[in-house]
């Protein structure tokens, strides 16, 4: 009796966790995904073609992804979540080559993904200037779900404009 008892306690205790979360778990529930989808278009283009852009003064492959990775940890920041002492956010447009963007951008989904579960209820509706707009902390998860959302979309037409099928729509 007692180990159902202690079994029902830590169920109560996991379901409330989970209610009190419930935002910032859906939204990492689907910004996981949209992430997920990111780097595989990432992965399928060749080496070559990080360097393609639509036209002049466009963001190429490897702009458009290391932008999504600058945003992750600038919206972040503006959050009260400062980017690993090992990140240099000023450099971050430097970085070239396949490998080292995808690294990059790894990086950066997982520590973003970490932050959104340490912002708490009780902090949702705390307004933040983000520079291009203030909104409160809830407003600021959601556009970095939304952001990388953007980016997905703009990696696919790059793609499709490439000759690279989705990996997912294969």
């Amino acid at each position: 009796m007692k180990k159902v008892l202690a079994i029902c306690a830590l169920l109560t205790v996991g379901l409330n966790y989970a209610q009190e979360n419930l935002a910032q778990s859906t939204i990492k529930a689907v910004l996981t995904g949209n992430q997920a989808q990111v780097v595989q278009l990432a992965e399928a283009f060749a080496e070559d073609q990080y360097d393609w852009r639509p036209a002049e003064g466009v963001s190429s492959v490897g702009e458009a992804l290391m932008h999504v990775a600058g945003a992750n940890y600038y919206l972040a920041s503006k959050m009260g979540f400062p980017p690993p002492e090992d990140v240099d956010m000023m450099s971050l447009g430097k970085i070239t080559g396949k490998e080292n963007i995808i690294s990059a951008l790894k990086k950066s989904n997982e520590f973003v993904l970490e932050k959104i579960m340490m912002v708490n209820n009780s902090e949702l509706n705390e307004e933040v200037d983000f520079g291009f707009a203030k909104m409160n902390k809830m407003g600021g998860l959601l556009a970095i779900m939304e952001h990388n959302g953007e980016h997905k979309g703009q990696l696919i037409a790059y793609a499709r404009s490439n000759g690279v099928v989705p990996p997912w729509s294969k």
